[in-house]
């Protein structure tokens, strides 16, 4: 079932930022752009290396007017004791939400209820609090925040002109294509 279009699950959990724990709500991500990165667990073999990845580009995402919320079943503690330990995860300045309760592995459907533990989902959320893209991959094949960024600016993109669509590949700065009679069959 698409998850498209759908309002993502009221919540209210524990974070770890910036050295400090914090309460991150569904209040919180209204009225902006969101990215959830799902990923089952900390300490862990391919999470630390995608964890960095979205790292080095999170102030590309913060220019955006987007926020990061990395999340996994571990608790805002073990969050902070991984943050500690890792030379790879102290670059982190996004918010790593806990979910031990599985409110938002759940509402985002991407829990394994088997092992208690979340698939790598990524979900891009628009201001109004809707999925608007999303993508889940199997636990050993990492992500590439690259193209997460690139599809991002283009669900912007489209958001700020209904009336254009952005073909495949586009980046910011490209051309686009506005959708009518007279395309038909000529692209």
């Amino acid at each position: 079932m698409s998850q498209i279009g759908k309002q993502i699950v009221d919540f209210n959990v524990q974070a770890y930022a910036n050295n400090e724990f914090k309460e991150v709500s569904k209040a919180d991500v209204l009225g902006k752009w969101s990215v959830f990165f799902f990923y089952p667990a900390d300490f862990t073999f391919v999470c630390p290396t995608e964890l960095e990845d979205l790292a080095n580009l999170y102030e590309d995402f913060k220019a955006t007017g987007t926020e990061v919320y990395s999340v996994s079943t571990d608790t805002h503690f073990v969050h902070k004791a991984w943050h500690d330990a890792s030379e790879t995860i102290k670059k982190i300045n996004y918010p790593m939400l806990a979910d031990p309760t599985g409110v938002l592995s759940r509402g985002f459907d991407v829990m394994i209820e088997e092992v208690g533990l979340a698939e790598r989902g990524t979900f891009i959320v628009n201001p109004e609090g809707e999925i608007v893209s999303y993508e889940v991959v199997a636990g050993n094949v990492g992500r590439n925040a690259e193209e997460l960024l690139r599809k991002l600016k283009a669900l912007q993109f489209v958001a700020a002109n209904p009336s254009e669509v952005c073909p495949a590949k586009w980046k910011e700065g490209n051309e686009t294509l506005k959708p009518s009679i007279d395309l038909v069959g000529l692209i």
